[in-house]
Parts: C-alpha cells; sequence; structure tokens
C-alpha cells in the first residue's frame, strides 16, 4: 500500500520534517524522498499558505487531528500544487496523507468565474435597463408636445411611427427588468388580488394586439364568471407575450384564439394559431431567454417573451405548455395553486 498509493504519504517528527515518504512524492511532486526528507515540510509551503499551515501543525502538536486542510507545496520544477491534508498526531509523531486537488481547485475556479461573469452581465442589464428609462421617458414627452401641434399628414404619420417605437423600446426594456430579477434573485414580482374582471383585462390586452397587428384575425373566448386570485397586470404580460409569440410566428390568414377559463385559485388560459409545427429542437429550448421560435435576424424584440410568459407563469405556481403539430400550436397556462 505504501509504494503503490496514489496519494502522498509522510511521517512527520515534531521538528517539521518527514522521516518517511512514499513513492508518490516523486511522481505528484517530483522529489525524491532523500529531497523530501532532508528538509522541513515548510521549505515546501507556498507564501501565501505557510501562516495556515504553521498553524495546522501547531494543532497537531497540541494534539488536533488536521482533517482536509488544504495547501500548496511547491513542485521540483517550480510549480505549485494543491493537496488537501489528513494527519493524525500519535505522540510526537504526526502520521500524514495528501492528494492532489489540484484540477479540482482549477474547475471550481473557472466556475466562480463564469459565475460572477453572469452576476455581472446581469447587473449590468439591469442598469442599463433602468437608466435608459429617463431619456427615453423625456422622447415620449417630446413626441407627445408635437402631436399636440397642427402637422400635415406625413408629420401625423411621423408622429404615431415615433410613438409605436418608443412604446416597443418600452415594452423591452421592461423585458429586460424582468429577465434581470429573474437571474439575480429576485424573480418576477406579483401584486396579488381578487380580480373581479380578470376578463375585461385579457379582452382589452386582445385589443391592443388587434390594433398594433390590423392584419391578423383574433378572436376571444373568455369566460371566467368569478373573481380570480392573481396579479392582473401579469397575468395579462403573459398573454401579450403569447399573442405577439403568435401573431409573430403563426399564420396571421388564420384565427387566432384566446381562450380563458377560471375562477378563484384556478385559471387557464390558452392561445392557439395555425401554421408550421414548431420543430421538436426548437421546443426544447423555446422558454430559454434570448430564444426566438424561428431563428430570423429581422424579426423585432430580444427573444425573452416566453421566458418571461414562463416566469410569470411559476410566480403564480403555475406552467406553461406547448404543443405543436400539423392541426397547429397551442400555448397554454395553467395555475392551480396561486402562491399566498
Amino acid at each position: 500500500m505504501w509504494d503503490v498509493a496514489p496519494d502522498l504519504f509522510g511521517i512527520l517528527d515534531k521538528s517539521g520534517r518527514f522521516q518517511r515518504t512514499n513513492p508518490a512524492w516523486l511522481s505528484v511532486l517530483g522529489w525524491r524522498p532523500d529531497e523530501v526528507e532532508s528538509c522541513s515540510f515548510t521549505d515546501f509551503l507556498h507564501p501565501d499558505d505557510a501562516q495556515a499551515s504553521m498553524s495546522a501543525f501547531h494543532d497537531l502538536q497540541a494534539g488536533k487531528a488536521a482533517l482536509h486542510f488544504e495547501n500548496r507545496y511547491r513542485h521540483k520544477n517550480g510549480s505549485y500544487v494543491w493537496l488537501s491534508w489528513n494527519a493524525i498526531p500519535e505522540g510526537a509523531t504526526y502520521y500524514c496523507t495528501a492528494r492532489d486537488i489540484s484540477d479540482d481547485k482549477e474547475t471550481k475556479s473557472s466556475l466562480d468565474t463564469s459565475v460572477e461573469q453572469a452576476e455581472l452581465r446581469e447587473q449590468f442589464i439591469a442598469v442599463l435597463s433602468h437608466d435608459l428609462r429617463n431619456p427615453l421617458a423625456a422622447l415620449r414627452a417630446g413626441i407627445g408636445m408635437l402631436s399636440r401641434e397642427q402637422l400635415g399628414d406625413r408629420g401625423r404619420l411621423v408622429i404615431t411611427e415615433s410613438e409605436k417605437s418608443i412604446k416597443r423600446m418600452f415594452d423591452m426594456i421592461d423585458d429586460l427588468m424582468d429577465f434581470a430579477r429573474s437571474r439575480l434573485g429576485s424573480g418576477v414580482s406579483l401584486e396579488l388580488e381578487d380580480s373581479a374582471d380578470l376578463s375585461g383585462a385579457l379582452e382589452a390586452v386582445l385589443q391592443e394586439i388587434a390594433v398594433a397587428h390590423p392584419e391578423a384575425r383574433l378572436r376571444s373566448d373568455i369566460a371566467i364568471d368569478t373573481p380570480v386570485r392573481c396579479d392582473v397586470a401579469r397575468v395579462s404580460q403573459l398573454t401579450s407575450n403569447l399573442l405577439a409569440n403568435a401573431v409573430t410566428h403563426g399564420d396571421v390568414s388564420a384565427p387566432i384564439t384566446l381562450k380563458a377559463r377560471g375562477g378563484g385559485n384556478r385559471l387557464e388560459i390558452s392561445v392557439s394559431n395555425s401554421g408550421e409545427p414548431i420543430p421538436e429542437a426548437v421546443r426544447e429550448g423555446l422558454f430559454e431567454p434570448f430564444v426566438r421560435e424561428e431563428r430570423r435576424p429581422s424579426q423585432e424584440g430580444l427573444g425573452l417573451g416566453l421566458f418571461i410568459a414562463a416566469e410569470i407563469a411559476r410566480a403564480h405556481g403555475g406552467t406553461i405548455a406547448v404543443k405543436s403539430d400539423a392541426d397547429g400550436t397551442r400555448f397554454t397556462f395553467q395555475m392551480h395553486q396561486v402562491p399566498a
């Protein structure tokens, strides 16, 4: 065992010198037994680990075991190797084993860096989205002032198209803010109430989409007779995202149907459209951020609509599912028990 073990074995005395070492020292650190045993263990330590290692050695001298203690030992080539030590005192003799954990440390470091970079990106998105609102609001106010002036038909058209663009920009900022909240841990916020007019809110959403997309054939089948406990604004946002997705990717020459049923803590909303089925490979990542149902660079938006719809559903204790085949595509939101 002493000769063939891949871990380092050593017998350390009270002065801090190894009296015996196994062959693994050569394979892991490049040092021969006589080279290790002629020096103090401190001669191999990384300078940043010296103080903690000496403290652990003093604990050994006081009769306390050192378990899973980590430090860096110098390789003969000048590099450093991360080791995890277990040392057991027996009188003035200390029996030690150490395992090379350099690969684990490198993996953890890479993971920590990736997580930190992701958090910084999402914080940047949140700050940028927040700060973009002020100049955009000023632009909206200026366009509003111009709209009250005497303008010709061309001027009116420019004002109308500018207002549409500003609204689209505000919508994208809202999407980015929701994305940042979801990724940074706070999640989508809800203001729950027992809504007596959810039907009216959903009809209003349908009309907004109809005005923005006059070419679409939109139909409603809404029958919600009792109050539903939910965040009406968020459910309206979810529904708007599903309808906008259907208009963008479906066959607008065929009907797009909004159906809603519910009451109390139960609610089901579905949006159905005709058109080419969504490929299975695309469906698998459809609710991930920055993913679009179809990959056309000319499409407007950031690819966050379905992701945010799914986050709103999750915040309500519900789910969104998609079914897509030759008969059409249907997205369905179901809520069975809204959180308290």
